[in-house]
């Protein structure tokens, strides 16, 4: 099972994986996020990018400001960078966006512990679907998010799940307990 909150797997990883670690190291990224418990979330920690994946960080701020002044200070000059404030499953969530190289990166913060939040509780699920399922289920959901599917609408696709598939992929958290 990968530590997740770690993220030395991904020097051992695929390309995009290790480019992303390099990255990581390089600039002390999650050194600078440290107080806001970062964890990597999203499709590149568990194989399933395509070439415009970016690399999502989560982050749980207490302090809305200082966590968005964090954001200004460190990354700001960077490459296409953007933050803004937004209301994200009823909770304020601040985002940034910005490029190191050729690898975009997303920072999404809230008032929510890390490992509670959903993009961390999904990639679990997706994770343990990918081990279950095979390279087969895999490459399926790779195909949809190169036609255009986001990440948890490719999931329920292949597994032929109704409704929203934000809710219905956490219903299948349960087995992760």
């Amino acid at each position: 099972m990968v530590d997740f909150t770690s993220i030395s797997y991904l020097g051992n990883g695929n390309l995009k994986q290790r480019t992303a670690y390099e990255i990581l190291t390089k600039y002390g990224i999650m050194d600078i996020l440290q107080d806001f418990d970062p964890i990597i979330v999203g499709t590149i920690p568990i194989g399933i990018d395509i070439d415009s994946s970016d690399l999502d960080i989560i982050c749980f701020w207490q302090d809305q400001n200082v966590f968005r002044q964090t954001l200004i200070k460190y990354f700001g000059r960077l490459a296409d960078f953007l933050i803004r404030d937004v209301c994200i499953n009823n909770q304020s969530t601040t985002v940034a966006n910005f490029r190191i190289g050729h690898l975009e990166f997303e920072i999404f913060g809230q008032n929510v512990p890390s490992k509670s939040q959903f993009g961390y509780r999904h990639m679990l699920v997706e994770n343990r679907l990918l081990a279950e399922k095979g390279e087969d289920f895999r490459k399926e959901i790779i195909v949809l998010k190169q036609r255009g599917y986001k990440t948890e609408p490719a999931f329920a696709k292949v597994l032929g799940m109704e409704g929203d598939p934000y809710p219905e992929l956490l219903k299948l958290e349960i087995l992760d307990a």
